[in-house]
């Protein structure tokens, strides 16, 4: 699909956003809409109104999305921007499109070159994650990690407590568990998890990304204190959550 990508004027692409606002509301007549592409890092949109007039922010990775792709991401923030449930056959279009691992591979490259990664240091006040790192390839992995960037986050948090960033080569961990009340094992548990998503990259199948495989969710369970640190990490999840607000 990303083949036939065609330019299109912005005329163009504003009538499907008044098709769209004349199909959730045919009382109404369509607004003053205002439409340009902006150089996100991700593939984000956004769609307001402001004095009136409805504002529109599309990534320019896909201004040259086929016209089905753009009627569909129409109907879709219009919906959004309305509170109307987002028709079924516009989601999966969009979902399809999106998720196909051309345009993935074009957004990957758009991270690299626009996006910037926050970095602390790899030496908390009680945890090493080099050490760690190191200690869970060797158990583990057989050295077959490649070298990776390691970082407390900057910020406490509670959602996400690590995470890895492909695009960066970078596993970020939650400053929230750099604490000396944190067992070490489910500090260890996080970066092994998130080395996991190093080893089993995220697939693509049928318009979906698939990130936790089942080989993926098999190697993890193979983790020494798997089920001590699931069970932790339920039993103090309002701990972290607090003192991620603190």
């Amino acid at each position: 699909m990303i083949n036939k990508m065609v330019d299109f004027d912005l005329d163009t692409i504003k009538k499907l956003y008044e098709e769209a606002f004349q199909v959730f509301d045919e009382r109404k007549v369509p607004p003053t809409i205002e439409i340009s592409f902006y150089p996100y890092i991700n593939i984000n949109h956004t769609i307001r109104i402001r004095k009136g007039r409805v504002l529109i922010r599309i990534a320019d990775i896909i201004q040259t999305a086929p016209l089905e792709i753009q009627r569909a991401l129409a109907y879709i923030l219009v919906a959004k921007l309305l509170n109307k449930k987002v028709p079924e056959e516009a989601r999966n279009i969009y979902r399809k499109f999106v998720n196909s691992e051309e345009l993935q591979n074009i957004a990957f490259r758009n991270k690299q070159t626009r996006g910037k990664k926050i970095l602390t240091s790899s030496v908390g006040e009680f945890f090493n994650l080099d050490g760690i790192f190191e200690k869970l390839n060797w158990v583990y992995f057989e050295n077959k990690i490649p070298e990776t960037i390691l970082s407390w986050s900057k910020r406490n948090t509670y959602r996400r407590l690590g995470h890895y960033d492909s695009v960066h080569n970078t596993i970020i961990i939650s400053k929230s568990l750099d604490d000396d009340s944190i067992p070490k094992f489910v500090v260890e548990y996080i970066v092994y998890h998130e080395m996991l998503h190093i080893k089993h990259p995220a697939r693509f199948a049928n318009g979906r990304r698939y990130v936790h495989t089942p080989k993926f969710k098999n190697d993890e369970e193979k983790f020494s204190y798997f089920c001590e640190a699931e069970d932790w990490l339920e039993k103090n999840a309002r701990y972290l959550k607090r003192k991620a607000k603190k």
